[in-house]
C-alpha cells in the first residue's frame, strides 16, 4: 500500500506504507511537506494481484465529482454559535419541532449564472432568514456527505467524513450551520449507514477483500439500490460508522441525525425473495448485528451529546424504535410515522364524494400514535418519480386543490407528533420535486400559493405559541377524540391538551367541499369559546373572514347532560377553538 498524490506526481512507489507489527491491520507512514489542498489517494496491491486507487475513507474534503481524489485539509473554524449551543441543552422533545427538509442543490438556483446551484455561503445568506421568517425550528439536509452521483440526492456516499465539495469547502458548510444556529434554527443531517455505492474509488472491495461489506451478496448487496451493505458484525465497521456520527456532531455542531433506511438494516430478507437471504443464528430474519449496531450508535451519541436528536426512518412496525436501549429498544429519540403519511395522503387523494367510506384512514393513526415518539413526514420521497406535488395530489378543481392542501397542513399541525415538510410544500409548488431545477419561487406571486405560505407560517407560529400542541406531543394524555365516527359528513373533532388544564384546543376538520352550518360538537365544559385558527381565512386564500378574538357562548341542549357547541365548519377546511379554562 502507498500514498499517491499531487505531491509525488502520483508515483506509486514514492511513499509506501508499512503494516504495524501489532497485528491490528493498520498501515502507517509519514510524508513530509504536504500542504493544504494537496490531492491524494491510496494505491493498493493485494496478495491476489488486485490493484486499485482508492480515496481516503476518512478524508475531510474531496475533489468535486466526477473527480475522485481526496484533499488534504484542516477543519479550523471560528464558531460564533455559543448562544445556540447553550440553548440546545434544553430537552428538545419538550418543545415544538417543525422541520424544513432541504436539498441544497435545488432549493434555489442562480438564474443569472446559467442556473447554477448556490454555494454554502450563498445559502447562508438566505436560508436561515427564510426559515426564521417561516417559523421552522430545524432544517434537515438531505445527505451532505460526499457522493459521486448527484442524482442519488446524497444517498450513495463515498466520503463519509466530508461535506460535498459541490457547494464549497468544509468551512463553508460550517459557516452555513453557524448562520442557521445564529438564526435560532437547529440542523439535522440525513445520515446513511445502511449501504454504500460500489464505485471503484469508494469503500467497496477496498483492499482486495470485502473490508466494509459482507462477502456473500445475499448479505452484502442490496438488490434495490445496487449497492453494498455494511457488515455490522465487524467491530472495525461499527467503529467507522459510530466515529463518523460523532464526528459530524463534534466538528460540525450538528443537532440531530436522521438515520436513513433503518428497515433495510433490521431485516435480513428486506426486499429479497425466498432463497436470496441467510437467516440469523436462530433461524430468524432479524439482523442481530445491525440491531446491536443501532443500539451502540444511539448509546454513543446520547452519552457524548445528550442534547442531540437521533431520528429513525423506519417503515415497518418494529417495536421499540424510540424506547430506551436499557428496555430492549433501539434508543432513537424520534421515528418517522410512515403509516400516518401513507394513510393520510391516500385519503386526501380520494375524490371527496368517496371519503366518507374511508374515514378510518385518518382515525387509525391514533391507535398507535403514542407507541413511539413520532415525526409526521411529508418528505421528498412523496413528491418525486411521478407521485406529483402535494398540491396536485389533491382532487377537484383549483379551488378545491388549494383548500384541501390548506386542510392537509392544518390537520398535520393539529395531529400529535413533530412536523416535517419538504421544501416547496410550504407554498404549494405545482411541479413535483426535480433535483436539477430550482423550486418555483415565482409561484409565490400567485395569491393562492402565497396564501399557502402564509398558512404554514401561521401554523408554525401557532404551534410554537400553544403548549397544547407540543407539551404532550408524545403522550396519550395530550389527545382526546370528540368525534371520529361522523363519516357521513366526513368531519373529525378532537382536543389537544397541554400540561395545564387551562391549555386545551378543540380542532374540527371538514373533509368535504360543503360548509357545515351550525354543526354540533360536544365540548368538555361551559364557557366562552374563541376561534384561534381557521384554514379558510381570507389571508390564506379562503373565503372566510378571520374570527380570531371572537367569543361565543356555549349552547346547551336541555335534553342532553353534556354541553355542545354549534359551529360553522368551512368547506374543505379546519379550525381550532380555544377551550375555556377549567375552574
Amino acid at each position: 500500500m502507498s500514498v499517491i498524490g499531487s505531491f509525488n506526481d502520483w508515483k506509486r512507489d514514492a511513499h509506501p506504507l508499512s503494516a504495524r507489527s501489532d497485528g491490528s491491520g493498520i498501515w502507517e507512514g509519514f510524508i513530509p511537506q504536504v500542504s493544504r489542498g494537496a490531492l491524494y489517494k491510496y494505491f493498493i496491491r493485494s496478495a491476489n494481484a488486485y490493484e486499485v486507487e482508492k480515496g481516503d475513507p476518512y478524508a475531510t474534503y474531496w475533489q468535486t465529482p466526477p473527480h475522485t481524489a481526496s484533499v488534504v485539509w484542516d477543519l479550523r473554524f471560528e464558531w460564533t454559535d455559543h448562544t445556540w449551543m447553550e440553548k440546545r441543552k434544553a430537552p428538545a422533545l419538550n418543545n415544538p419541532i417543525s422541520i424544513y427538509e432541504v436539498h441544497p442543490g435545488s432549493w434555489r438556483k442562480v438564474p443569472e449564472e446559467e442556473g447554477r446551484w448556490m454555494t454554502y455561503r450563498e445559502l447562508a445568506a438566505e436560508l436561515p432568514e427564510y426559515c426564521r421568517f417561516m417559523g421552522f425550528t430545524h432544517v434537515e439536509f438531505l445527505p451532505m456527505a460526499e457522493h459521486p452521483f448527484y442524482g442519488s440526492w446524497g444517498y450513495q456516499v463515498t466520503g463519509y467524513f466530508a461535506p460535498t465539495s459541490r457547494y464549497g469547502t468544509p468551512q463553508d458548510f460550517m459557516f452555513l450551520i453557524n448562520a442557521l444556529h445564529e438564526a435560532n434554527i437547529g440542523v439535522i443531517l440525513d445520515w446513511v449507514p445502511s449501504h454504500f455505492p460500489t464505485d471503484e474509488h469508494g469503500l467497496g472491495y477496498f483492499d482486495g477483500s470485502h473490508l466494509y461489506e459482507h462477502a456473500d451478496p445475499r448479505q452484502g448487496f442490496h438488490p434495490d439500490w445496487q449497492s453494498a451493505i455494511f457488515n455490522y458484525g465487524r467491530h472495525e465497521v461499527r467503529s467507522f460508522l459510530i466515529s463518523n456520527a460523532l464526528y459530524w456532531l463534534d466538528k460540525f455542531h450538528i443537532d440531530g441525525l436522521r438515520v436513513d433506511a433503518v428497515a433495510s438494516m433490521l431485516y435480513l430478507d428486506y426486499s429479497r425473495k425466498e432463497g436470496e437471504w441467510i437467516p440469523n443464528k436462530y433461524g430468524g430474519r432479524e439482523n442481530l448485528e445491525a440491531i446491536d449496531f443501532l443500539r451502540d450508535f444511539n448509546t454513543a451519541v446520547h452519552q457524548s451529546f445528550p442534547e442531540v436528536l437521533t431520528i429513525a426512518e423506519e417503515s415497518t412496525a418494529w417495536p421499540g424504535v424510540t424506547h430506551p436501549v436499557s428496555s430492549g429498544g433501539l434508543g432513537f429519540d424520534l421515528k418517522w410515522m410512515m403509516g400516518w403519511m401513507h394513510d393520510t395522503l391516500a385519503y386526501f387523494q380520494r375524490d371527496t364524494v368517496y371519503r366518507s367510506y374511508h374515514q378510518g384512514q385518518l382515525s387509525f393513526s391514533l391507535h398507535y400514535a403514542f407507541s413511539e415518539r413520532f415525526v409526521l413526514p411529508l418528505s421528498h420521497d412523496e413528491v418525486v418519480y411521478g407521485k406529483r406535488s402535494l398540491l396536485h395530489k389533491m382532487p377537484g378543481d383549483e379551488w378545491q386543490r388549494f383548500a384541501n392542501l390548506r386542510l392537509l397542513h392544518t390537520y398535520m399541525y393539529g395531529h400529535p407528533g413533530a412536523k416535517l415538510l419538504f421544501m416547496g410544500a410550504e407554498f404549494g409548488q405545482n411541479h413535483e420535486w426535480r433535483h436539477d431545477y430550482s423550486l418555483d419561487w415565482g409561484e409565490n406571486q400567485h395569491p393562492a400559493h402565497n396564501g399557502i405560505q402564509r398558512l404554514v407560517k401561521d401554523l408554525n407560529e401557532f404551534y410554537g405559541n400553544e403548549p397544547a400542541l407540543y407539551e404532550r406531543n408524545f403522550s396519550r394524555e395530550g389527545f382526546e377524540w370528540i368525534d371520529h365516527q361522523d363519516a357521513t359528513n366526513s368531519v373529525l373533532a378532537w382536543i389537544r391538551k397541554g400540561a395545564s388544564p387551562s391549555e386545551e384546543l378543540l380542532f374540527i376538520a371538514n373533509f368535504t367541499p360543503v360548509v357545515r352550518e351550525n354543526y354540533r360538537i360536544g365540548v368538555p365544559r361551559p364557557g366562552y369559546y374563541r376561534e384561534v385558527f381557521n384554514s379558510d381565512n381570507l389571508r390564506y386564500g379562503g373565503v372566510r373572514r378571520c374570527l380570531s378574538g371572537r367569543n361565543r357562548k356555549l349552547s346547551y341542549s336541555p335534553a342532553r347532560p353534556c354541553p355542545f357547541r354549534s359551529v360553522d365548519t368551512p368547506a374543505a377546511g379546519g379550525n381550532s377553538i380555544k377551550i375555556p379554562p377549567q375552574f
